[in-house]
């Protein structure tokens, strides 16, 4: 199927479930971030980023792996394509399977940058009310001009800011990803306070931020650096002089800019280290039988 100039494929995959229960629904990613590891060589994809690849009978696989578990868990999606593309609108892959996990009464962890999530919010509450749901944002720029650059094709950074708010209100747990923190670009103290602040109205539960800065390898890179052509001449040859083709690109002021991170996520009660979050992130929960025990 073809919309819009991009090609859609569609593939029966023979599983959707990793070792640690997550899976991606879609393959490849339309909302353009300059920065997306996901494009990397490594991981071998056979078609355009932008023509993304439909995992068509994920719904099933997925009924039949949570019907072979022997305890319920954490199912997490999102690592590796975002999945409330534009495209989510008309496949419903998503939804559908919310609802197997929502009928099953496993948790669900999720990571996106789409206020199309906002659709399932009935699937997301009931969720939460069984087990436990947890809604992760991404968050790079306080500034929405650069927001529209660094991610042309998705909400800014003030709508998802909103949708953290909307979360807070229905009582859904959120995280919040500062990831990534580009050198010489939003890396930042005015832009770290500003996310910081967005994160602390939101009452976040936990934040993930490995370092300030960038990872970049071969497929990324070369997209990276031709986005900093259009959008920022001359960036691309200051990245060569400091980072050469380092896989990792820290921020001059990761220090500091770490030290303020740190201070104002504990200040405010905030999980900041990436083990305390992911553990949050994994722990499963029972709400139905815990409120069942409490009875007698």
């Amino acid at each position: 199927m073809n919309e819009g100039g991009l090609a859609t494929h569609y593939q029966d995959v023979r599983g959707l479930l990793s070792a640690k229960n997550g899976m991606n629904l879609y393959r490849g990613c339309t909302h353009g971030c300059i920065y997306c590891d996901s494009r990397s060589k490594c991981y071998q994809m056979n078609h355009d980023f932008e023509d993304v690849e439909v995992k068509r009978n994920a719904p099933e696989l997925l009924e039949n792996a949570l019907r072979r578990k022997r305890s319920r868990c954490m199912i997490g999606t999102g690592s590796m394509c975002d999945p409330y593309l534009p495209l989510e609108k008309r496949e419903r892959l998503t939804r559908r399977c919310l609802e197997i996990i929502d009928r099953r009464g496993f948790g669900f962890s999720v990571i996106t940058k789409s206020d199309l999530i906002l659709r399932d919010l009935d699937l997301l509450n009931s969720i939460n009310k069984k087990s436990k749901c947890v809604v992760q944002m991404t968050l790079t720029t306080f500034d929405e001009n650069l927001c529209r650059v660094l991610e042309p094709n998705v909400c800014t950074t003030v709508r998802r800011a909103e949708v953290l708010n909307i979360l807070r209100d229905e009582g859904i747990p959120t995280v919040a990803w500062l990831s990534p923190i580009l050198p010489f670009i939003n890396d930042t103290e005015e832009n770290l306070r500003g996310l910081l602040d967005m994160c602390r109205e939101a009452n976040v539960k936990g934040i993930i931020c490995f370092d300030m800065g960038v990872t970049l390898r071969e497929g990324d890179r070369e997209y990276f650096y031709q986005k900093l052509d259009e959008h920022f001449p001359g960036m691309k040859e200051r990245y060569i002089r400091t980072f050469g083709n380092s896989y990792s690109c820290t921020s001059p002021d990761h220090v500091a800019l770490m030290k303020v991170f740190r201070e104002e996520c504990t200040q405010h009660n905030i999980l900041h280290t990436p083990d305390s979050v992911f553990a949050y992130l994994n722990a499963f929960e029972d709400k139905q039988t815990s409120e069942q025990m409490s009875l007698f």
